[in-house]
């Protein structure tokens, strides 16, 4: 209570000391004293949720089978992990099945209903908050873009600006897979423009820092003295109350003390004019710009609707006037750069993969030879990405760089092989067969061991892309190498069978 009146005291001595400096003119300016604390006004709200399980699902299993075959007799010593017998593996296999069939039905079930309260959320942000930009999203993988499908347009001239902004809004909600189209300007705001009259003012001794001071005491406040609290310092500050703040009665009534006795009005050396401005101007490189949002709909990937909306775009952007343009953002700029470092750095490792192959090689055509195989692995990571949905982004061309290397080795492997059975005495048709064929089992056991090591990661969101291009791209790419290297081996050095040679040489 102390404190209270303390504080209660030194605003009644500001006030006194205002209405002491202000006692010559005949109207005192009303005045409202208060507590100034630093805020900071945010335009976005964030929520993020988790949806917990209603039930849960147990997906362990007993394990039991008819017995196969017992290891130990009776009486003998058996320590941990010494196998005793050995089951029929149908029952525990039925029972894996069965486990992942759960599994599944689980997973399809928790997107259900991640999709249907995502539709309620929508619905209810859309009923109870008609006048509000409420974007319902899933949890972002990578730097967060908001709405996935983004154009920025910019130019000059802000009422022009606007107008293409809200064509090219037009123009993206033209694809029915796009929805929940906005632009991050926010409406023209009313304003009222004091122009002053520049005679009148030096004529009655005042100048425009008097008028800006006065409106700033009002609107703004100014800092009278300081309480302390503690060990903090808070201000008091004096400026007009509520009410004369949102007046523009009190505006122009406004009393601006000049060099005689008589308080001037502020109507009396200004004009009031009503406008409207932007009340946010967001700017790229000092040029104002407008980003469209769009949503996405289906299950389509934001690259392909940007893609399919190339041509309607270019040929609006011809259709600007000069010093306006339209780019893409979003997640197709964000993946850009984030795939740009990657290709930087392409050409040197091509470089030095193709020194360390010649070194290995020593032949420009068996160089040749294994370079031809690693394309061959993109035939498996289409076929792999398409049926799972996954996209092709960063880690997936990743995955497709390591499958480069995967590939170029099982190549030289295979060659280096012909090699040694061509220097060994064999034919050299004989040689590409025998290296094929003895060459083939280790190439496609290692090929199937890599790709059964990535089917743990597949489930995942992050890093399931690329664990199916691996995947798809070492089990079609070792097939289709093991028949392609050898055909390509004996055409590239022109190598006949036996019979025809001899048949040639009669």
């Amino acid at each position: 209570m102390a404190g209270y009146r303390t504080v209660r005291g030194i605003a009644l001595a500001a006030l006194a000391l205002l209405a002491a400096a202000s006692s010559d003119a005949e109207t005192p300016l009303s005045v409202a004293v208060v507590t100034v604390e630093k805020t900071q006004a945010v335009r976005h709200l964030s929520l993020t949720g988790e949806l917990a399980a209603r039930e849960t699902l147990n997906a362990s299993f007993p394990t039991g089978g008819r017995i196969a075959e017992i290891a130990v007799d009776d009486g003998d010593r058996v320590r941990a992990g010494t196998v005793i017998a050995r089951i029929e593996r149908f029952q525990q296999e039925q029972a894996l099945l069965s486990a992942q069939a759960q599994l599944t039905a689980a997973d399809a079930e928790l997107t259900a209903a991640r999709d249907r309260l995502r539709a309620r959320l929508t619905d209810l942000a859309d009923r109870e908050f008609p006048n509000a930009d409420i974007f319902i999203k899933l949890l972002e993988i990578g730097p967060p873009v908001g709405r996935p499908v983004q154009y920025r347009i910019t130019g000059p001239d802000l009422a022009l600006l606007r107008d293409k902004a809200r064509d090219l809004a037009a123009l993206v909600s033209s694809d029915g897979r796009t929805a929940n189209i906005v632009l991050d300007w926010n409406e023209p705001a009313r304003v009222v423009r004091v122009e002053i009259i520049q005679d009148r003012v030096r004529l009655l001794g005042l100048t425009s820092g008097d008028i800006a001071a006065a409106l700033s005491l009002m609107f703004d406040g100014q800092s009278v003295t300081e309480l302390r609290d503690g060990k903090y310092l808070v201000d008091l500050v004096a400026r007009g109350s509520d009410d004369t703040r949102s007046s523009i009665e009190a505006l122009t009534n406004l009393q601006l003390g000049g060099s005689g006795d008589q308080p001037i009005l502020l109507s009396s050396v200004a004009v009031f004019r009503y406008d409207t401005e932007q009340p946010l101007i967001r700017q790229e490189n000092r040029v104002p710009t407008i980003t469209v949002y769009a949503a996405i709909t289906t299950r389509d990937q934001p690259d392909t609707i940007v893609n399919d909306l190339a041509g309607k775009i270019a040929t609006f952007n011809q259709a600007l006037p000069p010093g306006y343009r339209v780019e893409v953002g979003g997640t197709v700029e964000s993946s850009a750069e984030s795939q740009a470092p990657i290709a930087a750095v392409v050409p040197l490792m091509l470089l030095i993969m193709a020194t360390l192959v010649m070194v290995q090689m020593q032949s420009f055509r068996n160089t040749l030879v294994v370079f031809a195989a690693a394309p061959l692995g993109l035939i498996g990571v289409v076929a792999a990405l398409l049926p799972s949905g996954a996209p092709l982004g960063f880690v997936a061309i990743l995955g497709v760089l390591a499958l480069i290397g995967i590939l170029i080795r099982n190549s030289i492997i295979l060659v280096h092989e012909i090699e040694v059975q061509r220097a060994a005495g064999q034919h050299p048709w004989e040689a590409v067969f025998v290296a094929s064929d003895s060459r083939a089992r280790p190439i496609l056991l290692t090929a199937a061991a890599a790709s059964f090591a990535l089917i743990p990661i597949a489930r995942q969101i992050f890093w399931g892309p690329m664990a199916y291009a691996m995947m798809g791209g070492i089990i079609a790419g070792t097939v289709i190498t093991l028949i392609f290297v050898p055909a390509l081996y004996l055409a590239v050095h022109r190598i006949r069978p036996p019979r025809a040679e001899v048949a040639a040489a009669a």
